[in-house]
């Protein structure tokens, strides 16, 4: 059954950038059981995009993968008139919805992170992130609304994570600034920051550690490391007339980790 939530004259329209995978896939999936067409992008793997269009139609609702790399701003341009060739497919001509979720992960001590590290890094995770919101505040439509994907760690500190967490970092307080800047358009714009996901995130340490998920588990009040499905739900719900009011807000989904 769709959620009515979203219901209006004409279907609401995300885009949500690596949406093939983890906690992009599950936001997808969760935006169309709800009846929300989506255009998400992949970086190279086709085939498990694929899967997620196959999905979304399986669920009623539309979707089409677009291929990015998050972190060359050259290609934005090109991006955008596909996007907007994609919005013609789907019967539109804006998005309502933007969700900033493509990432690359990163461990590493201070002591021995390189420059190219820091700066991939930066081009994917800030960079990225504020001149694809920018190429992409065009097709906005006023009342959207825009979530950012931080990290708990930004809040808690584990060695190795710190230029990891300081993008994210800048990446709640970017959230902060598009509100103030946006908020005469109507645009509310929220920050959510997951805590340890079973992925294949840093090549899937979370879910396939057995070891590191108990300590997870052991340090989160819930008592056990979160799913995809933790967090797409949430990202859903954010989108939705329901939240209309929370605005400018880093909401962490962690279980209660490192409490």
């Amino acid at each position: 059954m769709v959620d009515t939530i979203y219901t209006t004259s004409s279907p609401k329209i995300a885009l949500v950038t690596g949406g093939s995978r983890g906690l992009g896939r599950s936001t997808v999936l969760s935006l169309a059981k709800r009846g929300v067409h989506s255009i998400f992008t992949y970086n190279t793997n086709k085939e498990e995009a694929d899967k997620v269009v196959t999905a979304v139609a399986a669920a009623g609702a539309k979707a089409i993968a677009l291929q990015l790399e998050a972190g060359k701003t050259a290609a934005f341009d090109g991006f955008v008139e596909g996007v907007r060739a994609a919005l013609g497919e789907l019967g539109a001509d804006r998005i309502d919805f933007l969700v900033n979720n493509a990432g690359t992960s990163h461990h590493n001590a201070i002591e021995t992170t390189t420059e190219a590290e820091l700066d991939a890094l930066y081009a994917v995770h800030f960079k990225g992130v504020f001149f694809l919101t920018q190429k992409l505040l065009p097709l906005l439509c006023d009342g959207g609304r825009i979530v950012n994907i931080s990290s708990g760690l930004t809040r808690f500190a584990i060695p190795g994570s710190a230029a990891y967490a300081s993008m994210k970092g800048a990446i709640e307080v970017l959230t902060r600034y598009l509100a103030k800047e946006l908020g005469g358009r109507g645009i509310a714009v929220n920050t959510v920051a997951p805590g340890a996901i079973e992925t294949d995130f840093s090549g899937g340490m979370i879910r396939d550690n057995p070891q590191l998920n108990q300590f997870v588990a052991g340090n989160t009040a819930l008592g056990r490391a979160g799913l995809p499905d933790d967090i797409g739900p949430l990202i859903a719900a954010l989108l939705s007339e329901d939240s209309r009011w929370v605005n400018a807000q880093r909401i962490e989904a962690s279980g209660g980790m490192f409490m």
